[in-house]
């Protein structure tokens, strides 16, 4: 088990991933990535590629399937192909065990919840009309997409900044509300994908991870470096930057540095119905 740092303060907002977090459209996305694997003759979507399209952003996922998966067919026709396969498998998508059960003892217990997933618009509806109860859960306001313009292009994750926009979204209501603004150590953050755990740590916030079981056996004996925001790649030109840019100034100019191992930031839970709510001061 991780040991949570003591000294953290109480945890006052829940930022949550959506895709193979709260619900089951990993799992989906495999399959209209095979169906057309198929049709071309190619190889079935093995993990070690897969973990490298979860969390980010739709266009650099694809440039990184594409050089993958060398299709002998235009881009034009996958989309087409890959989007109609969407439009008829996102409307069945259900919650992940654990999920609704947690959404609404957070909620209930007083703790601020904001949305931050990469899925743009168009897919988030296709996923979540049939979840209303679910989904009103979240603030209208503080639902932030991947098609959100107030994220810089190419800031996707692992870029902090959907994370930081999440808690922006909070404390604006707070401060028009006259209420104390939330810190960054006072925030959890969900997730399923490595890049977003990376996220969430850069974001100067603490994370627990969920992921899929063929995911964490990508991982196995990594752990430890996903935890603390280590474990993407570093060839990552957002990492170099950020250490170039904290070289400089210091605070990375405010996008944050990745942690350390074994440093009580993050956990890792095999199940959001394990979630142990008092480890993180919250009453339910």
């Amino acid at each position: 088990m991780t040991v949570i740092n003591p000294n953290f303060p109480p945890v006052r907002a829940c930022l949550f991933d959506m895709d193979g977090l709260l619900l089951d459209t990993e799992d989906i996305y495999t399959l209209c990535n095979n169906v057309i694997l198929r049709e071309c003759n190619r190889p079935d979507l093995p993990w070690n590629i897969k973990a490298q399209l979860q969390g980010r952003p739709g266009p650099e996922a694809a440039e990184i399937f594409h050089a993958w998966a060398q299709l002998p067919i235009p881009r034009a026709e996958y989309i087409r192909k890959n989007t109609e396969l969407q439009r008829k498998h996102f409307p069945s998508t259900q919650p992940l065990p654990g999920v609704p059960e947690l959404l609404q003892t957070l909620s209930e217990s007083g703790v601020h919840l904001a949305l931050a997933t990469s899925s743009h618009t168009a897919n988030f509806k296709l996923k979540t009309l049939h979840l209303g109860s679910l989904f009103h859960l979240f603030p209208e306001d503080r639902k932030v997409l991947g098609d959100d313009p107030r994220i810089p292009p190419g800031k996707g994750k692992p870029a902090p900044d959907i994370y930081m926009l999440a808690l922006e979204t909070i404390n604006r209501g707070l401060r028009m509300d006259g209420e104390k603004e939330i810190k960054r150590e006072e925030c959890l953050v969900f997730e399923d994908s490595v890049p977003g755990v990376e996220a969430g740590r850069r974001a100067g916030m603490r994370v627990v991870w969920c992921p899929h079981p063929q995911l964490l056996k990508e991982y196995r004996g990594r752990e430890k470096e996903v935890l603390a925001g280590l474990a993407n790649g570093g060839g990552d030109d957002q990492v170099k930057e950020v250490m170039e840019e904290a070289a400089v100034g210091g605070e990375g100019k405010g996008r944050g540095w990745p942690g350390t191992r074994d440093d009580g930031w993050a956990e890792l839970i095999p199940c959001l119905e394990d979630f142990q709510f008092s480890r993180y001061g919250i009453c339910k």
